[in-house]
């Protein structure tokens, strides 16, 4: 096998780690051009589709949520992503690693998610400059549309 092959083998993994699976639509929150454009790739290989913007205007299987400290209030955005899936679905909250311009703390990651009523897995490192943390919606709080 390739090194090519091995690596695009290795980051359709991290998409299937993180939860996404193929059929699915998965809606991202907070692109600018600062994200790890492999792991949206991965993703989207992953899930067989592009991801969908902000603008989508039905309920995803999923949400990534791309967040720097100057983003405004993560609980905010938290809350305001779990509108937009289904009870039990996934949201993926990538933020800078440690030493990175937009750097969030793990306990204000932790605190946010549990707030908006999430419930927060260990932080995966998803790139050279991200992390990610696999938040779950209980599926008795979650909104119905």
């Amino acid at each position: 096998m390739s090194a090519t092959a091995d690596h695009a083998e290795e980051r359709t993994s991290l998409a299937a780690r993180l939860g996404f699976q193929p059929g699915q639509v998965v809606q991202e929150i907070g692109f600018d051009e600062d994200v790890d454009s492999e792991l949206r790739e991965a993703i989207q290989e992953t899930i067989g589709s592009e991801l969908v913007d902000e603008d989508y205007d039905d309920v995803a299987d999923a949400v990534v949520l791309w967040f720097r400290d100057d983003d405004g209030d993560l609980t905010d955005a938290l809350v305001d992503a779990t509108t937009l899936i289904d009870e039990g679905a996934p949201l993926v909250l990538l933020t800078p690693k440690t030493g990175r311009d937009g750097y969030v703390e793990p306990s204000d990651i932790n605190d946010a998610a549990r707030t908006a009523g999430l419930s927060p897995s260990k932080s995966v490192s998803v790139g050279k400059d991200w992390s990610g943390s696999r938040l779950a919606t209980p599926k008795a709080a979650a909104k119905k549309r």
